[in-house]
């Protein structure tokens, strides 16, 4: 036994001075910056305040959490993609981030390899809705009116969002010919589908969208998820009209890549604590998401696959590239 300890110890000491080891082993040591790159108020703005707040409760350092918009989230993922891979900069995206490098050109990133995923933080699902003065109150009906009015229902979203693809999957699976209306941001679509200048759309839910619902200005018709919400039991999954139908999405958490491993597993476990906490789960689930970890081994596999899976719907939409 005693010479395999003397062969162990080498490599053993190899690994704890290694600079990630070290790196990681000091790290944090100031405060590091959240860039969300969505508008304040929206879902991934409201899973980063709580996640992060809980990080820096549990880490006893400051995570603070700043804004970066434009362009469909591009503007900020830029920024983080040009930043140092120390650790000190963070994104939280959802996975927009993926689908625009099929809607554009030329992006100042390449999602998959200038970013390193630490794990998601939170599954969303998407509701589809209608404006009020619509005579339908089931999928069946909405199908049956948008095939007897071809190209008279519009739906409104930002392109290329996953509120477009939600959309778009639902009309190729369906056949119903309804045209749609592209807006800069998702609360222009929700305020133009409330002014009743289109007629529907597939947008996340979160407090905005519920709050809508309560008042009355638009019906919801199915989530997108397989399996009803718990939040809204008596709204039916899409699926259950469509059989196949099914398209969630996620916000998480990213890092420059070239970011030290041991950097990244130690954020992986400090976000694995703070979404494992009751109260961060609790406030999440008001606006129906919930709490998701993964390994970065796991997610970049999940990242590889959505990346794929969102080309190959914009492509059968006939989405062009702008």
């Amino acid at each position: 036994m005693k010479p395999r300890c003397r062969i162990a110890w080498p490599f053993l000491v190899a690994a704890l001075l290694s600079p990630s080891f070290v790196t990681a082993q000091a790290y944090p040591a100031k405060p590091v910056r959240v860039v969300v790159v969505t508008p304040p108020g929206l879902t991934p703005d409201v899973v980063a305040r709580n996640v992060f707040a809980k990080v820096s409760e549990l880490s006893n350092n400051p995570f603070p959490v700043e804004n970066r918009i434009g362009k469909v989230g591009t503007v900020g993922a830029a920024v983080v993609a040009q930043s140092p891979p120390d650790g000190y900069t963070i994104m939280v995206a959802n996975a927009t981030l993926l689908s625009t490098a099929h809607v554009f050109r030329k992006l100042p990133y390449d999602p998959l390899g200038d970013f390193i995923g630490i794990t998601p933080l939170a599954e969303t699902v998407g509701m589809l809705v209608v404006h009020p003065s619509l005579p339908v109150k089931a999928i069946t009906e909405l199908i049956v009116l948008a095939k007897k009015q071809p190209g008279e229902l519009a739906h409104g979203s930002l392109s290329g969002s996953m509120g477009h693809l939600m959309t778009a999957l639902l009309t190729s699976m369906t056949g119903i010919n309804t045209p749609h209306v592209p807006f800069r941001g998702t609360r222009a679509a929700r305020n133009a589908l409330i002014a009743g200048e289109t007629q529907f759309l597939i947008g996340s839910i979160g407090s905005s969208l519920v709050d809508e619902l309560k008042a009355g200005r638009v019906r919801p018709l199915g989530v997108t998820s397989a399996k009803r919400v718990k939040n809204f039991p008596d709204i039916p999954a899409i699926s259950e009209t469509i059989p196949g139908y099914e398209l969630t999405s996620w916000i998480a958490a990213f890092v420059p890549a070239g970011t030290p491993k041991g950097i990244v597993d130690r954020l992986n476990a400090e976000l694995k604590r703070a979404l494992a906490d009751p109260g961060v789960a609790s406030k999440l689930a008001a606006w129906t998401v919930y709490p998701t970890h993964m390994t970065p081994e796991q997610f970049a596999q999940r990242l590889k696959s959505d990346y794929e899976k969102y080309g190959r719907l914009i492509s059968n939409i006939g989405l062009k590239p702008e």
